[in-house]
Order: C-alpha cells, then sequence, then structure tokens
C-alpha cells in the first residue's frame, strides 16, 4: 500500500520561505498526479499545485510565482517550494497522489476534478506565517 507522508512545515515570518516535502513510499505505478493542497481553518480545501509522470506542472494562480513544485529524479519525493509567503499562506498542507495501472494521468483531469480525483493523501504538515 502506497504511503504519503509530508514534512517541512513550521513557522515563518511573512516573506520568509519554506520547502515542503512529501515522501511517496512502496509506489511502483509509471503513470500517476501528484498534488500539493492546502486546507485553512473554517475554509474548503485549495488545490495548488500538481505534477505528472512526465513532469508537467500546474500551479494555482493564487501561488503562481511564488510556489513551485517538483519532483526528485528517482519520482519518490514530491516537493513545493514557498517563497514570498503570507500570513493567508497559513494552513495545514497536504500531499495526494492518482496512481494509474494503465495510461498517463492528466493535469487537466486533476484540474476538473479537484481534490476528489486525488484517493491517497498524507497526514499533512503544518505551515504558520506570522509576524
Amino acid at each position: 500500500q502506497v504511503h504519503m507522508e509530508e514534512s517541512g512545515g513550521g513557522s515563518v515570518r511573512p516573506g520568509g520561505s519554506l520547502r515542503l516535502s512529501c515522501i511517496v513510499s512502496r509506489h511502483t505505478y509509471t503513470h500517476y498526479c501528484l498534488g500539493w493542497f492546502r486546507q485553512a481553518p473554517g475554509k474548503e480545501r485549495e488545490g495548488l499545485a500538481i505534477i505528472e509522470d512526465d513532469g508537467d506542472t500546474n500551479v494555482a494562480d493564487s501561488v503562481k510565482g511564488r510556489f513551485t513544485v517538483s519532483q526528485d529524479y528517482a519520482k519518490t519525493t514530491l516537493y513545493l517550494q514557498m517563497d514570498s509567503l503570507k500570513a493567508e499562506d497559513t494552513a495545514m498542507y497536504y500531499c495526494a497522489a492518482h496512481f494509474r495501472e494503465e495510461g498517463p494521468c492528466y493535469i487537466e483531469d486533476a484540474l476538473e476534478r479537484g481534490a476528489g480525483f486525488f484517493y491517497t493523501w498524507g497526514q499533512g504538515t503544518q505551515v504558520t506565517v506570522s509576524s
């Protein structure tokens, strides 16, 4: 069974940076989409970034230019580089995955279905941006 675990969260001042990591263990799929989401208290879960198995990425307009999604060469770790952090970035951050036995996973499908497209989730890591 695939396991996902986030790390790298913490407290940072406005304008600071954090790099979140998500280890995807026991993963043998060729085709997949990986995503980053966040949820602040009292708010809906928000999609931030998606990466396909072939490396194509999509970053939400709300964080574009400040957040970057990437994965390591072995494709076992997903990253979210967050720069110029703001107080409104305070939230619990989650990584998630959609694995496919056959055929590619497309960002367009993930964007259309949102969080419901992803069925394997990590436990989350807290990010707090405060002065």
